[in-house]
């Protein structure tokens, strides 16, 4: 097999120097023309009779008689470096001329070099110290980095038992992936109980999930884990400029692999160099040749030797086919968002290392953080300590943490904004207008904090729920409450003021979006049924909707969306006119106050003639 890929690798050598070959060419001929441009400067031909006169009048130092020309030297004193030459004439009186005006004169003692060897010394010659020079200054870049900066050489970075100090202890809440990986880790470790039973080991294994939810470090726990070869490489580093570089990169990636074996391969980012080479995602030679190099290298391998390939990727559905079909990627593992245990565990996993006052209760900030991946959860704890920090303790406490998970979602506070006193009691109303809806329907979140502090995310104000437990489905109720509660804000402005404000613009937004899929996708419409009329997108990014049906339902489903948000509307304004009162007196607590909790709502809400603030 190497036999084979010998030819292949001279070729590919060979692509990668013409190109250093033909810029070497190019800077020699331009350094060349400038040294002959600069010496045609320097020199100026005259006629022999003009000569003759120079040296009569006193204005020549010396001549060089050459074999073709006679170089002449200007005497001192006009500052000009430009020496004259002139033809060789056979001029027997020539010698006398010279003497009897002092001129000095000799004849060229060296011999002019032939055409050939002047060849190789202008252009062969610079061509050489120039590629010796390139090539130390690469060898040697590839000893300090890792061999990194060959173009055709892998630019795997190669861990070996537990050296990147990552261990499946460090991964919490991903214990479906933990345990499809731990089973390859173990057929590594023990071929042999697999083998009694005539099971093969997977070639490879697909790691899919949204940003943030620990592929990469999953990756890293299996090279913990693994006590074998660990190459860790990512899909852009396959990528260059130069046609058949990517190509090459992975078979050396490969045969540095199967030296190694039993190893694991990890591919990061694996859609730069795997998207489908159907024309509607574009075309790109050298990333197509360096995916069908990919699929080769993978068909070619023999998985009893224990060569393993993990990839990770969050846009799937870019991938070519090819690549995902059985005998290559034989597992897709989804790394989901976590779900309230998974969250608690990374939690206790992030503040291992952080001192913990003891009222931090970590199940309440992993109830109140769902939808969060790990990486935003240990944000949320740095957050935390750099607070307690900043605030002059040495402990983390449960004020900290909810400040920091506050400030993931809204933003720090914006002390130096300052509102006036309408805009606050529009702020205030428009809150409450919120808080008060939600407490008052059925199949809502509780209302945990109501706050008419500005925030850097752009927020004069906002009201935080907090669900009660991990929820997977939404009924049409509890969607239509929600969707209720958004509108509210408008309608608190609208009944208390009879205006309308630029507030509830991002109100306005979210309730349009949950709307448009309850009608679309969920098939919670009374037209239309259970027709779907959008498609997801990339659920692990954006998660946008396409519309999948005539422009003319497009158009009808945009009326049924209008119809939907004014009935949510009206049915927030009626509650709101009901309960006027708590209205009022709530806002006005609140602009006292600023910052209330959903408690301290809900005791005016219960108790409602007994007043809030003290007198």
């Amino acid at each position: 097999m190497d036999k084979k890929k010998k030819p292949a690798e001279n070729k590919d050598k060979a692509k990668t120097l013409l190109p250093f070959l033909a810029a070497a060419l190019v800077i020699t001929v331009l350094f060349n023309a400038l040294i002959n441009s600069y010496k045609a400067s320097l020199q100026e031909e005259i006629s022999y009779n003009d000569f003759i006169s120079m040296v009569e009048n006193g204005e020549v130092e010396s001549v060089e008689i050459q074999p073709d020309r006679l170089m002449i030297k200007p005497a001192a004193g006009d500052g000009s470096n430009v020496v004259y030459f002139t033809g060789l004439v056979d001029d027997p009186e020539l010698t006398g001329v010279l003497l009897e005006n002092n001129v000095e004169f000799y004849r060229a003692t060296t011999e002019q070099m032939s055409p050939f060897v002047s060849f190789l010394m202008a252009y062969v010659l610079p061509i050489v110290v120039m590629y010796l020079l390139f090539s130390l200054l690469m060898k040697s870049a590839s000893k300090k980095m890792g061999g990194t900066m060959s173009f055709g050489q892998s630019r795997a970075k190669v861990y070996v038992e537990k050296q990147t100090g990552v261990t499946f202890a460090d991964v919490a809440g991903q214990d479906e992936a933990k345990e499809s990986l731990q089973e390859i880790i173990d057929f590594l470790h023990n071929p042999q109980k697999y083998a009694q039973i005539g099971a093969k080991l997977p070639k490879g294994a697909l790691l899919v999930g949204s940003p943030g939810t620990g592929k990469t470090l999953l990756a890293k726990a299996v090279a913990g884990e693994a006590n074998v070869p660990f190459f860790f490489i990512s899909g852009s580093d396959f990528v260059e400029m130069f046609v058949g570089v990517g190509a090459s990169r992975v078979r050396d990636l490969f045969q540095q692999a199967s030296k190694q074996a039993p190893c694991i391969i990890f591919i990061d980012e694996i859609d730069a160099i795997g998207k489908s080479r159907d024309s509607k995602y574009g075309s790109n030679d050298e990333r197509e040749q360096t995916l069908n190099q990919l699929l080769a290298e993978i068909d070619g391998f023999d998985s009893s030797k224990g060569v393993v390939i993990l990839a990770a990727t969050n846009r799937p559905e870019t991938l070519d086919k090819a690549l995902l079909r059985a005998g290559r990627f034989d597992r897709r593992i989804t790394v989901d968002r976590p779900n309230f245990s998974g969250r608690l565990k990374t939690l206790q996993v992030h503040t291992r290392n952080i001192r913990l006052s003891e009222d931090v209760d970590l199940e309440k900030i992993a109830q109140a953080t769902a939808g969060a991946v790990g990486a935003d959860l240990a944000n949320l704890v740095n957050e935390a300590a750099l607070r307690a920090v900043r605030l002059g303790r040495n402990a983390v406490n449960q004020e900290d943490l909810m400040t920091s998970f506050e400030m993931v979602i809204a933003g720090s506070e914006k002390k130096g904004t300052v509102l006036t006193e309408t805009e606050k009691r529009l702020v205030s109303y428009h809150e409450v207008g919120h808080a008060l809806v939600a407490a008052l329907q059925k199949h809502s979140k509780p209302v945990a904090k109501i706050t008419i502090v500005p925030h850097t995310s752009g927020a004069l104000g906002y009201t935080m729920q907090m669900p009660e437990e991990e929820r997977f489905l939404a009924s049409k109720e509890e969607l239509i409450t929600e969707l209720t509660t958004l509108l509210a804000g408008r309608a608190a402005e609208q009944l208390v003021f009879g205006t309308q404000t630029t507030g509830a613009s991002n109100d306005i937004q979210k309730a349009t979006e949950l709307g448009r899929r309850m009608i679309t996708q969920y098939g919670m419409s009374d037209r239309f049924g259970l027709m779907a009329l959008s498609e997801e997108g990339n659920r692990f990014l954006d998660g946008n909707s396409m519309m999948n049906c005539a422009d003319a339902t497009a158009a009808a489903a945009d009326n049924e969306l209008v119809k939907l948000l004014d009935s949510c509307y009206n049915k927030a304004l009626e509650l709101l006119r009901r309960n006027r009162g708590l209205l009022d007196e709530i806002a006005l607590f609140l602009l006292q106050k600023e910052t209330i909790t959903g408690d301290e709502m809900m005791a005016i809400i219960e108790h409602p003639d007994t007043p809030a603030l003290p007198a």
